[in-house]
């Protein structure tokens, strides 16, 4: 039987991973893969978390399951960090949850899930949208159409077209949105936005499903959830998939929730057993180490507190990079409009170039980037932006 098998092309964004190690080139620059990078181009692991290891390792005295739902107190504070700890939604315990391996394994658990709920149900992602969504969800047995986000003329969201898709929706189609941060584009939904997304869902009676895995390297950690929150606030059902890879550095240890908004609390507690069946299907018991260590460090005031600094220090430090490189490029006299650069946020931006042009600086420049010119701003350094700028001069 497996003599049938062909190789399947390498996915793009991983191929850029060993090309740029055999790279060679010592002023190479590795702007593809989505991780927060140091001025040393190095993704420490935080302070807070390394704190939280030891004392988690000094405490642990079992490797046994710890149930289907995962570290219940990192569950819980998931749920205060993204919706507050005011949400109405939580105080009448209309939210429950459960940990997964990462945000991939939280949105995998919810299409899942949702397609038990309904056969006829389609998702509708922005165009563009990150690249895994797509086979996450279909691969779940989920249809998949986009709704139109991000304008290229512009660099900005193109809220009236989406909003003109939405009023077209109804109960049968679930809206996948970015939190914040919008991967890959960097254009995030204004606040005014998310109230006009609220309105929408009320009226068709879509279902939101939140993707938010940036939270605290946009504007802030309660900044970067304000639409979060008051969608939450407006609509009885919803979905959230969140992510602990980028803002608390846990990246392999794939640590993610699902959480799940329903009407009431007698809802909510048969959701609890639908999602945990779900996820008993597909991995039986989620992965607890990374729980454990988001768990100390919510839960305790000096390490949640060292956490938050050392986050913020990296939101800083990625929009300087921002203010830095659109310096460079102003200085080099760049005949191209970047100054979209500094009016997105997190981690992520399109360049707007062409294809040719993202080939060129990787061929002529090794500089690394997806086809689609986005880049990952944390990739960057103070030392390379002279580099990178002086290189997009000779290709723009």
């Amino acid at each position: 039987m497996f003599d049938q098998l062909k190789a399947l092309p390498a996915d793009p964004l991983l191929g850029l991973i060993g090309a740029f190690r055999e790279d060679s080139n010592p002023d190479k620059v590795d702007l593809g893969v989505g991780v927060y990078k140091d001025e040393n181009g190095h993704t420490a692991i935080m302070t807070a978390i390394q704190k939280a290891a030891v004392r988690h390792m000094e405490t642990e005295n079992s490797k046994t399951y710890i149930g289907p739902a995962g570290v219940v107190g990192f569950v819980d504070g998931i749920k205060q960090l993204v919706l507050g700890s005011d949400s109405s939604a939580l105080t009448d315990s209309r939210v429950t949850g459960l940990q997964t391996p990462g945000g991939c394994g939280a949105l995998r658990v919810g299409s899942e899930f949702l397609g038990r709920m309904k056969e006829d149900l389609t998702v509708w992602v922005s165009d563009p949208t990150w690249a895994n969504h797509i086979p996450l969800i279909s691969a779940a047995g989920l249809k998949i159409k986009t709704y139109p986000y991000f304008d290229s003329a512009t660099s900005a969201v193109n809220f009236d077209a989406m909003d003109a898709k939405l009023a077209e929706l109804g109960p049968n189609d679930i809206v996948l949105l970015h939190g914040c941060c919008h991967n890959p584009t960097g254009a995030d939904l204004s606040f005014e936005h998310w109230q006009r997304v609220a309105e929408r869902a009320n009226k068709q009676g879509f279902i939101p499903f939140v993707d938010i895995a940036y939270q605290g390297l946009g504007d802030g950690i309660i900044e970067d959830v304000q639409g979060v929150r008051h969608l939450s606030s407006q609509v009885e059902e919803m979905l959230i998939a969140t992510s602990c890879s980028k803002n608390f550095g846990l990246y392999r240890e794939r640590t993610g929730t699902l959480l799940v908004q329903t009407e009431n609390a007698t809802q909510a507690k048969a959701m609890e057993t639908q999602i945990q069946d779900v996820a008993r299907a597909n991995y039986s018991m989620s992965p607890a180490y990374g729980g454990f260590l988001v768990d100390i460090v919510l839960h305790d005031t000096a390490l949640r507190a060292e956490w938050e600094n050392e986050l913020n220090s990296m939101a800083v430090r990625v929009k300087s990079l921002r203010s830095g490189l659109l310096k460079k490029i102003q200085q080099k006299g760049i005949d191209k409009d970047f100054s979209f650069i500094t009016q997105q946020k997190g981690m992520f931006t399109y360049l707007g170039i062409t294809k040719e042009q993202v080939q060129r600086l990787r061929n002529e420049y090794s500089i690394y980037m997806a086809d689609s010119s986005r880049i990952n701003v944390a990739g960057l350094n103070t030392h390379c932006l002279d580099y990178v700028a002086d290189a997009l001069k000779a290709v723009v």
